[in-house]
């Protein structure tokens, strides 16, 4: 018998994050979120994005054993970016079981129904840093910490809970060359000269932070505004995604190129792989898992590309080459040998192109399932993707 419980207490909250662990027990795939953070999801005083979601969350059991797990998410703000009454599920976890899976979806359905929505898609966290697409290629290559890994069987769950595909992301692993192409040095060095552009010097991270979080974050807005799942970030979820990632920062892997102005034309930040060193603590920061995180963080030999963004005026003008011999620079500078991207929309080509600079093989695929609770409209073009994408 399969069993449904919503989420309502400290006991549950933690049976919900932990629940992955077990689930994923020996496989070196899989990397553990960090337990705190998936922890104050459920807590608006942690989590400001309730100001502008709801969420719900559910546990399934099969003959009183936890099997599965599921959240759903109403981003009023991304409704209104679409003008559509959507509903994201995230979090979606389970055995290979079509009855369970069925019967979690039904549950996130149901709530949907309930709050006036005609659309579950997913899976897509509360912003785009959250966690978000499901693997569909890459099982055998292990996950950065800021993604989520599930197992091969997950695809034929959706099929059979009726879900269809609404868009691909592709990521990328690339090879660190030894020394820059002086082609790229070339074009980087001829756009600084005839844009008066030039790279910021760094010295602390707290006065980076101040001085030019309000420009990388309005650049973030501009140039990834219009894509799929995004939304625009408040001040309070922008000072929320500083606080978490402050730790994992690194000046060494952070370029930002300027005007005359100073104000900020592109930038583009790597994050220290720490998948090992968070999958050996399970997630866990205390005493004796944080001085080895922060060694990883100060020595380390690969990357997760987390983000480059190029002002959408500016991306015809070389300056895509000029972001990428900086970051180039002072990834060889440091002994980075691999890099791995974040998830670029498959249809977004002025990204992908960038990664010809690299050797560079694409190793994952994820997808975002849609369902329509009503009949499906004639025509459902995401206005998003005629738009510059991510």
């Amino acid at each position: 018998m399969i069993e449904i419980k919503e989420v309502k207490t400290a006991k549950q909250r933690k049976l919900f994050v932990d629940f992955p662990t077990k689930l994923y027990k020996g496989v070196k795939q899989y990397v553990h979120p960090l337990r705190t953070s998936e922890l104050e999801l459920f807590n608006p005083k942690k989590n400001v994005s309730f100001e502008d979601c709801e969420a719900i969350y559910f546990l399934a059991y099969k003959d009183g054993e936890l099997v599965g797990r599921i959240a759903g998410i109403i981003q009023r703000l991304y409704n209104q970016k679409v003008n559509e009454k959507r509903v994201r599920f995230t979090r979606f976890d389970a055995i290979n079981d079509k009855d369970v899976a069925k019967a979690l979806f039904d549950s996130v359905e149901a709530w949907a129904r309930q709050k006036g929505m005609n659309i579950v898609h997913g899976p897509l966290g509360f912003n785009d840093l959250d966690r978000e697409g499901m693997l569909v290629e890459g099982f055998d290559e292990i996950a950065t910490f800021e993604e989520a890994y599930n197992f091969e069987y997950y695809k034929d769950l959706m099929e059979y809970c009726g879900y269809q595909k609404d868009t691909d992301w592709v990521e990328f692993k690339l090879t660190i060359p030894k020394q820059l192409d002086p082609k790229i040095n070339a074009v980087a060095d001829a756009v600084m000269k005839k844009y008066h552009l030039k790279t910021v010097e760094k010295h602390s991270k707290g006065a980076f932070i101040r001085r030019y979080q309000k420009g990388i974050f309005h650049l973030l807005d501009e140039a990834y505004g219009p894509l799929y799942g995004v939304v625009p970030y408040t001040d309070k979820v922008r000072k929320q995604i500083i606080d978490q990632f402050r730790l994992f920062i690194s000046l060494d892997f952070i370029s930002v190129i300027v005007d005359e102005n100073d104000e900020i034309v592109a930038f583009g930040f790597g994050i220290p792989s720490l998948s090992e060193v968070i999958n050996k603590y399970e997630g866990r920061l205390n005493l004796k898992s944080i001085f080895p995180l922060l060694k990883a963080v100060k020595h380390p030999t690969e990357l997760d590309l987390a983000l480059i963004a190029v002002k959408p005026q500016w991306q015809s003008r070389g300056v895509p080459a000029l972001i990428i011999r900086e970051m180039l620079s002072s990834f060889i500078k440091a002994g980075i040998k691999t890099c791995e991207t974040n998830l670029n929309l498959e249809y977004n080509i002025h990204i992908i192109q960038l990664w010809k600079h690299f050797e560079h093989r694409q190793h994952k695929r994820r997808r975002a399932w849609i369902k329509y609770l009503d009949q499906k409209p004639e025509q459902n073009v995401d206005q998003e993707k005629n738009t510059e994408q991510k």
